[in-house]
């Protein structure tokens, strides 16, 4: 099964290019790497890293950790979701 993990921070305001910054280098510490990864950035300085691994969905995973509380203006928030239809092919994902 594959899971994807979800981390979203918003940056003080002006910071998100460090936020960002900060993510991709936590993200690169992994205790061990992710089948993949994407970093995401939005408006008011927010950033998503999204990690896909190959795992049952309560395994436990290397997670992102909190920035320190300078950087960003609330708690981190934190998703997890498992795929639910396997990998078949280019018209995965569409109704």
């Amino acid at each position: 099964m594959t899971v994807a993990l979800m981390w979203e921070a918003r940056a003080v305001a002006g910071r998100g290019a460090e936020l960002l910054e900060w993510a991709r280098t936590r993200t690169g510490e992994l205790a061990y790497e992710p089948l993949r990864y994407e970093l995401l950035r939005a408006p008011q300085d927010r950033v998503l890293v999204i990690t896909w691994w190959e795992a049952a969905y309560g395994d436990a995973l290397p997670e992102l950790p909190e920035p320190e509380p300078e950087l960003i203006t609330r708690a981190v928030h934190r998703w997890r979701f498992e795929v639910a239809v396997p990998d078949s092919g280019p018209d995965i994902g569409r109704i």
